[in-house]
């Protein structure tokens, strides 16, 4: 399922009718006012962006106006883990643009949320954003720790390391899960390792022993939507 809404004409029908619209994105250099007014009426949030920006963004050539349904692009740790779908766990990776660019699979992919159990500085943040081509944007991105992330969570836990014993493929990724892949160097730390109902391993029939993190993320986000279709 689409998680957007695309053009002017059909973004203000959406909004005249009442629909469960969580963001809508303009463009700056556009005359948009009457959707920024419905938007304001009903209090959801407005994110205005560059011809160029749209252009990107939308799912069928250039617009004036996108909005985004089934997903709320913010949220707590408790409030994410009471929606539906994948929440993305990124356990113990510490290299700012990695974690951008795992935002921006999560993001394309129909995630929930994704959570980080690393804490960042503001300027760290500032290249997660840019990293994710500000995907920040329209998917919570929540820092917790470790602890705070087990206790909150409620359910199914899947990890990707190289102790798994079986194939993405040969695991349901379906339905509410917590998908958790960990830092190219130490992996998925002992506590969540522990905590996981299934670890999946990727081939890896090479001498090198891990592939770079987007791709763990991309083969586990892909395999997701396989299932689900």
């Amino acid at each position: 399922m689409s998680l957007q809404i695309t053009g002017e004409e059909n973004v203000l029908t959406a909004l005249k009718n009442g629909e469960d619209i969580k963001l809508v994105l303009v463009d700056r250099e556009e005359d948009c006012s009457e959707i920024i007014r419905l938007a304001n009426e009903r209090e959801i949030r407005v994110v205005e962006g560059s011809s160029t920006d749209l252009w990107r963004m939308s799912t069928n050539g250039q617009q004036k106006a996108l909005a985004m349904v089934g997903r709320h692009p913010s949220g707590t740790l408790n409030e994410v883990f009471q929606r539906e779908g994948v929440i993305w766990l990124f356990d113990g990776v510490e290299y700012a643009p990695n974690i951008g660019f795992g935002v921006r699979t999560a993001e394309v992919s129909g995630a929930t949320a994704v959570i980080v159990n690393v804490s960042k500085t503001h300027e760290e943040r500032r290249t997660i954003r840019r990293a994710s081509m500000r995907a920040t944007r329209f998917i919570p991105v929540v820092y917790a720790t470790t602890k705070e992330i087990l206790a909150a969570c409620n359910r199914r836990i899947v990890v990707a390391e190289d102790i798994g014993g079986k194939a993405p493929w040969d695991c349901d990724l379906t339905g509410d899960v917590l998908l958790v892949v960990g830092a190219e160097n130490a992996g998925v730390s002992k506590e969540v390792l522990d905590a996981a109902d299934e670890i999946v391993r990727l081939p890896m029939p090479g001498f090198i022993p891990s592939y770079n993190l987007q791709v763990a993320i991309s083969s586990l986000a892909i395999e997701r939507l396989r299932q689900s279709e």
